[in-house]
Order: C-alpha cells, then sequence, then structure tokens
C-alpha cells in the first residue's frame, strides 16, 4: 500500500509508521490524517501485527498542523477548528488509545502542538535527547488539543501542565523523563536501538494480556476502585483461558523463554 505523506513498514510483528514530510517537520495535513488513518486501519486488521511503533521522519517527530493548510488570514474567512479536531485529531487519539496493541512513540526531534500531544497518546514514549516537547497552541490564541488539555496534569500535574500550556515553552526529553511524561530519553545515537529492542520484545510478548493492561490503565483514571477491581476481574477470566497464559506458566515452570503467539 503506497502512501502520499507516510511510510509503513511491517515486519516480523513489528508495524512502523512513520510521517514522512520532513521539509515541513512532519506537520499534519488533510492527507497525512488520511494516510494515517488508512495506515492504522491495516494494522487493526492484521492479526500478524503485535507492536507499532510510530515517528518521524527526518530532525522533528511532528510539528503538529501545517498552518499552510489552512488558508487563514486577518478579515479572510474563518475556518472552524472545531471540525477539524472533530474529525481528524480527535479521531486519531481514540485510535492510539484505544488499539489493541502497544504502540510505541519514538520522539526522534521536537514535538509540537498537537504533534507533542499525540506523541504522548502513545503508551510508551522513549525521546532522544535532542527532542523537545512544545504546547504551542498558546503562541496563536487555541488550546492544547488532540487530548493535551486531559493528558498534560495527569501525567505532570496541574501547575507544569499549565505552565506548559499557558506559556508554550520548550520542554526538553531529560525534564520530560524526570517529571514522569514519558518512558525514558536516551542519547540521540542510541534512540533507533532502544526503540528496537523493545518493538521485538512486544512482538514476540502476550498480546492480549498486553492489550488488556492498556485498556485497564488508561480506564482507570474514570473508575471507582470498585469497578476497577471488578473489570480486573473479568480480564483476569478471560486471560486465564488464553494460550498465552498457559504457555507462559509452562514456560516458568520448565525454566525455559516462553513463545507466546497472541492467542
Amino acid at each position: 500500500m503506497a502512501f502520499e505523506t507516510i511510510l509503513l513498514d511491517v515486519d516480523a510483528g513489528i508495524a512502523r509508521l512513520t510521517l514522512n514530510r520532513p521539509d515541513r517537520l512532519n506537520s499534519f495535513t488533510v492527507q497525512m490524517h488520511m494516510d494515517v488513518a488508512a495506515a492504522l486501519d491495516r494494522i487493526e486488521a492484521d492479526d500478524a501485527v503485535r507492536v507499532v511503533v510510530l515517528t518521524g521522519a527526518g530532525r522533528g517527530f511532528c510539528a503538529g498542523q501545517d498552518l499552510s493548510d489552512r488558508a487563514v488570514a486577518p478579515g479572510g474567512d474563518a475556518v472552524d477548528l472545531g471540525s477539524s479536531v472533530e474529525r481528524y485529531y480527535a479521531p486519531l487519539i481514540r485510535r492510539i488509545t484505544a488499539l489493541p496493541k502497544p504502540v510505541i512513540g519514538a520522539v526522534n526531534g521536537v514535538a509540537a502542538g498537537a504533534g507533542a500531544n499525540i506523541a504522548l497518546a502513545c503508551d510508551i514514549v522513549i525521546a532522544a535527547r535532542q527532542a523537545k516537547f512544545i504546547q504551542s497552541f498558546a503562541n496563536i490564541g487555541l488550546i492544547p488539543d488532540s487530548g493535551g488539555t486531559w493528558v498534560l496534569p495527569r501525567l505532570v500535574g496541574q501547575a507544569r501542565a499549565l505552565g506548559l500550556a499557558l506559556t508554550g515553552e520548550p520542554l526538553s526529553a531529560e525534564t520530560a523523563e524526570s517529571w514522569g511524561m514519558i518512558w525514558k530519553c536516551v542519547d540521540d545515537d542510541a534512540l533507533a536501538g532502544e526503540v528496537d529492542a523493545l518493538a521485538a520484545r512486544f512482538a514476540a510478548g502476550p498480546t492480549r494480556g498486553l492489550a488488556a493492561t492498556k485498556a485497564l490503565i488508561r480506564q482507570s483514571s474514570l473508575q471507582t476502585l470498585d469497578r476497577e477491581l471488578e473489570l480486573e476481574r473479568d480480564a483476569m477470566r478471560e486471560l486465564g483461558f488464553s494460550h498465552d497464559y498457559q504457555e507462559g506458566v509452562a514456560a516458568f515452570m520448565a525454566k525455559r523463554k516462553p513463545h507466546f503467539t497472541g492467542r
């Protein structure tokens, strides 16, 4: 399947989705949204894909919306940004967070605006030391969309979330790690190896169990403790009948490496 604005490579259970407009810091256009949606359709339909790596080509991860894709000027016709969020950005965030496979965000450079929040929607974010996260919306009179107002205070607390959102100041990958906003910051030349190793681990892992873990943790803030305990019970009941659970126990007892199939 050929795409105009992204690259998609599927191999050994790993789907690598690369935003591929490096001359524009991989900023989003309508075409890129359509390409990413089509790629996710393929990924969701392919049971052989057991982990997704999302990254950007060139020196940046994603600069958010390509403003040149919207003809906006003082005194000109207004653009309904709510429609853009509803049609493109919100569905993208919902798909990443609900995908029943781990999604690794490999942040190779600047992640700004919606690009920062798309990165933060990934299940595990590994960033190169040169990377920066910028909530640049305030600089053009907007609010952090693509889940920004929801995820930021949950990751870093209200004070830091407000600081990032209201000032638009860049946050280094190293500080993002120390604040608990991302999983790990690594040296620039170590990013590819770190991501590859984790992707290979997940591709050989118990996919159903990883998907259930992802779903439960992501919805936990919306549940009471009693309800979450019930959901844990239900998940454990279902997973207890899975091939991977049986294989995991058998491998543990035999002191061998398990061979998970994702079933």
